[in-house]
């Protein structure tokens, strides 16, 4: 029986983020992408959220590489942590290579990590697959699709991408390669599903800049703004328009900083000459010479613009007049971190111009049409929808059943889901190890469910630390019980309440040593019931209660 490929997506389905899929032939395992997501809203203290690897440290011996196929964090913002745990080279364009050579030396990696730079075009072997980098437009420069050669026949991953017929730079995505591949024969298609939902074609970037000049043109006011740092073409028309208009610009936040810095040193970006100055010259020119590009597009706490807005920037503050361009919108979850950022703006007396009032984003990904126009030029055989929401895939399964794919043809996968695949045939085969690991702080993968749900508890209801001396001789009460709580009720204003408590767990003690029943973990179990059962019915409330026994 002839081998089957594999098809594993340990992130990037039924989610918007953590990217990474796994393509499995016989001794070879392929990588395409290494991405981070962003926590849930009860996900307390967590930072980020990265795929389980699980098992491609269980294959490492047999990963031949890894793909990247562009910029973004969802993208690349895993591989720190993979890498840490798998040796293979790094496959990626000039500006995708330059902004993930930042993020491994961030984690002491760089030194230790092979990174091979290749441009759309190229074609590298690893193990069995060939694969070949297809330009395509998205909204970050060196951004490719994937032409994989695989034994069973050739697989199209598009990774993010638009068709934008007027880009800032690059050029137009290169819909004559996917043609020539459709027409030679693509066994199956994976392609991306974001906007599936959203009919026609994205607008092109360029759209943008003339919303931009139309907000510089006959401006007196300081200009601040602020977008996604890895928008580099959004950075460029803004450069542009400043450098039309007379204007010195001022760029703050580390984020931004790194990625000009590296896109200008790759030629992706034209700094004009003159046109940059330290922040600690603002002060020197008038208003209306002057524009500030900033982090803080999404109301991070400690971005650039959140500091300006709450009074917490070394050096700017937003004054009464600041016209702030907030050119991006909110993630799905980051909407009321950026509403909050976008009313203290208000407050401060800052013109605020933002997606709801203005056209001063447009998206990355491609609408209905432009999906149906590479699934057209593509022609598969199989089609298998990726990057997006459950919605997203169904939806995008549904148009490549119109498009003429045999329904029976089509797989909705799911995280860790097993895609096999021959010439003939695509069917859902077993299960991978695959779920998330939480990243918080330098912890991976310390905090887990148990952790979360005790973070819930103590986020929703407080807690009530109990404390107690035994007699290490007769094991009678010493001292106590004492009470503290945290995060539950103001003991001073509650001094009846908590007299209460005392009582309560006083009776238990003394109930329990009455009974000889002091083992530790009885005791902790009988206060902790009787003092739950106390606190709900006076306050229909559930803290977490922790006995504390100590023996003297």
């Amino acid at each position: 029986m002839s081998e089957k490929l594999k098809i594993i997506a340990l992130g990037g389905l039924n989610e918007v983020g953590k990217n990474l899929t796994v393509y499995e032939y016989g001794a070879d395992i392929l990588i395409v992408d290494c991405g981070l997501g962003f926590p849930d809203d009860d996900m307390y203290g967590v930072d980020i959220v990265i795929p389980d690897i699980t098992y491609l440290v269980k294959n490492k011996n047999r990963i031949r590489g890894i793909v990247l196929t562009h910029g973004h964090e969802d993208h690349i913002g895993a591989l720190p942590y993979v890498i840490s745990e798998l040796s293979a080279p790094v496959y990626a364009t000039p500006l995708t290579a330059g902004l993930t050579q930042l993020k491994l030396a961030e984690h002491g990696l760089l030194e230790t990590t092979e990174i091979k730079i290749k441009k759309p075009g190229d074609t590298i072997k690893l193990g069995c697959f060939k694969v070949e980098f297809i330009h395509v437009n998205h909204s970050i420069p060196d951004t490719v699709a994937l032409a994989i050669k695989t034994p069973v026949g050739m697989i199209v991953h598009t990774g993010d991408f638009k068709i934008d017929t007027t880009p800032v730079s690059g050029g137009m995505i290169d819909l004559a390669r996917l043609g020539e591949l459709g027409n030679r024969g693509v066994l199956a298609l994976f392609s991306d599903s974001t906007n599936v939902e959203r009919q026609g074609y994205s607008a092109s970037e360029s759209k943008v800049g003339e919303r931009l000049d139309k907000l510089f043109r006959g401006c007196d006011q300081r200009i601040l703004v602020t977008t996604f740092a890895s928008n580099v073409h959004r950075v460029q028309q803004v450069l542009d328009c400043a450098e039309k208009y007379g204007r010195r610009v001022a760029v703050t936040g580390r984020s931004m900083e790194n990625a000009l810095r590296v896109s200008s040193e790759l030629g992706c970006i034209t700094i004009p000459d003159g046109i940059l100055m330290e922040l600690s010259q603002i002060k020197n020119l008038p208003q209306d010479r002057v524009v500030i590009i900033t982090t803080g597009s999404q109301g991070e706490p400690l971005s650039a613009l959140y500091r300006m807005a709450f009074s917490g920037h070394r050096q700017i503050e937003i004054m009464a007049g600041d016209k702030v361009i907030i050119s991006s919108s909110a993630v799905p979850g980051n909407e009321r971190m950026v509403s909050r950022v976008i009313d203290e703006l208000f407050r401060r007396g800052a013109e605020v111009i933002y997606d709801k009032i203005s056209d001063l984003h447009v998206s990355g990904h491609a609408y209905q049409e432009e999906l149906k126009m590479v699934m057209a030029l593509t022609k598969p055989k199989f089609f298998v929808p990726i990057h997006g929401e459950h919605r997203h895939l169904c939806t995008h399964a549904r148009i490549a059943a119109q498009m003429g794919v045999n329904p029976n043809n089509i797989v909705i996968s799911d995280i860790g889901q097993i895609i096999e695949l021959t010439s003939k045939s695509i069917c859902k085969g077993g299960t991978a190890p695959s779920g998330k690991v939480l990243v918080d702080g330098t912890g991976v993968g310390d905090v887990g469910a148990v952790v979360l749900r005790d973070r819930k508890h103590l986020a929703k209801d407080g807690m009530i630390v109990v404390i107690v001396n035994l007699s290490s001789e007769d094991g009678s009460l010493v001292t106590g019980p004492d009470i503290l709580t945290r995060g539950f009720i103001y003991v001073k204003e509650s001094e009846e309440l908590m007299r209460e408590l005392k009582d309560v767990a006083l009776n238990t003690i003394e109930q329990c040593i009455y009974e000889k029943a002091t083992d530790w973990t009885s005791l902790k179990s009988s206060i902790k019931a009787d003092l739950s059962a106390h606190l709900y019915k006076k306050t229909k409330r559930n803290p977490m209660i922790l006995p504390v026994i100590t023996e003297i």
